[in-house]
């Protein structure tokens, strides 16, 4: 078997779609004796901010001598990355030793019809789970894939728990609410494990709490038991901060990633590690942390990929990231024409995304599509504010936009953090950028 096959197969799982529940994934579980009760989980969850989280708390834990595994979604640069150690993807030979290993058991499970087909993400939070325990980690971060409670990965037994933010996603399946989206969220957190929660407002801030308060759970909250203060720009790029909590306040931090959300994702992540070296008897360090925060990567998260001419990457994927954008984009590009070709999944609220972006000054948007199932449909815009124009094919509009920026212009490519890695891929590629931040 090769590593595409291996990989064909795991993605042949799509038809069974994304259904909430834990009985098929614990099915499976079963079957290769239960590695989710040998591994130990910080289990992260929240609409937005979860990947950086875990890129700043991987490289902080690497950086005080522990041995990390981290499961993430989507892949940006290539599959394997999902699944990694030490922020080394799996081998592409471990995969397909995975992929063979599960394959006849998934098969067998398919004739059952209380279990109606093993999805893709029960397939890889299984793999991810063995190879965990099989390397004998000291600790994995996991990512949720959606919500929390019925989420595949919510079979693990965590150290820890996070909850980085609340806002509008999914609705469909987690509820119209951000109460009823935060009660989802919730459902990671498990008794007498503590949980540390970002910046999230009041209403599902409660909801939270109070499933807590029944699960005797600690909770460490943004403002309250932790807080960051954001300080101002790098120089360079990137933003420097505080950090305080009950062990006092840590003065000179810097995240390489732009924008004010970066700090509160990486106050979380710094509130995560020292809740896991009061656990595990580490010293809690400013110069670990700084030294971790440094080394973190995160690509296309206002990724800087090319300073001539300007691009920046951001995979803001929803409407509750791309507020976050337009803040961003407004405080440090002031002074710059935008052009930012965007498209994102039919599935998001693309009004409420565009709407949002027309809020940058001296914007012009590009609206495309990509090769990606329930991709952005162009025939729904027929009408068009004059700020809007419509590429049919991104790779010729990315092509014309280079050919005609100037030094006062800047690029942004955005949307689905899908389409934003397929782009990433082809500017790398072609070797069309002199920088990467």
């Amino acid at each position: 078997m090769t590593i595409e096959e291996a990989i064909a197969w795991i993605h042949s799982r799509k038809k069974f779609g994304s259904r909430p529940g834990l009985d098929r994934i614990q099915a499976l579980l079963n079957k290769v004796e239960n590695p989710e009760k040998k591994v130990p989980v910080i289990h992260i969850a929240g609409t937005n901010g979860k990947g950086s989280t875990v890129a700043y708390l991987r490289s902080i834990l690497m950086e005080a001598g522990v041995t990390v595994g981290s499961f993430t979604s989507p892949y940006i640069e290539e599959f394997n990355e999902r699944i990694a150690i030490d922020a080394k993807p799996i081998p592409d030979a471990v995969l397909i030793q995975y992929v063979e290993k599960y394959q006849p058991i998934v098969a067998e499970l398919d004739q059952d019809p209380a279990i109606n087909g093993i999805t893709e993400f029960e397939i890889l939070t299984a793999i991810m789970l063995d190879y965990f325990a099989a390397e004998k980690i000291d600790v994995a971060i996991v990512e949720v894939g959606l919500g929390g409670l019925l989420d595949s990965t919510n079979v693990v037994e965590p150290i820890l728990t996070a909850i980085t933010t609340i806002g509008y996603d999914h609705m469909e399946v987690l509820g119209d609410t951000l109460n009823e989206i935060a009660q989802q969220k919730a459902g990671i957190i498990k008794k007498n494990t503590p949980v540390v929660t970002g910046k999230i407002t009041t209403g599902p801030l409660i909801e939270i709490v109070e499933k807590a308060v029944t699960e005797t759970a600690k909770v460490y909250r943004y403002g309250e038991e932790y807080q960051v203060d954001y300080l101002r720009p790098d120089a360079a790029w990137g933003e420097l901060f505080s950090f305080t909590d009950r062990a006092g306040k840590l003065s000179s931090l810097k995240v390489p990633l732009l924008g004010r959300h970066q700090v509160e994702n990486a106050g979380v992540a710094i509130e995560l590690f020292h809740l896991y070296c009061d656990q595990q008897g580490l010293p809690f360090e400013e110069k670990t942390i700084q030294k971790g925060l440094a080394k973190a990567q995160w690509p296309a998260r206002m990724e800087k990929i090319s300073e001539e001419p300007l691009i920046v990457m951001d995979g803001a994927h929803n409407g509750h990231a791309i507020k976050r954008l337009v803040e961003n984009v407004k405080r440090e590009f002031r002074d710059y024409n935008i052009k930012i070709l965007f498209s994102a999944l039919e599935t998001k609220d693309i009004d409420q995304m565009l709407t949002l972006l027309l809020e940058i000054p001296n914007a012009r948007i590009y609206l495309t599509t990509f090769e990606y199932p329930k991709a952005l449909n162009l025939s729904r815009f027929d009408k068009l504010d004059s700020r809007f124009e419509v590429v049919s094919l991104w790779q010729f509009g990315l092509g014309e936009l280079l050919e005609d920026m100037g030094d006062d212009d800047l690029l942004l490519i955005t949307g689905s953090l899908y389409f934003v890695s397929e782009v990433r891929q082809l500017l790398l590629t072609l070797g069309g950028t002199n920088e990467k931040s």
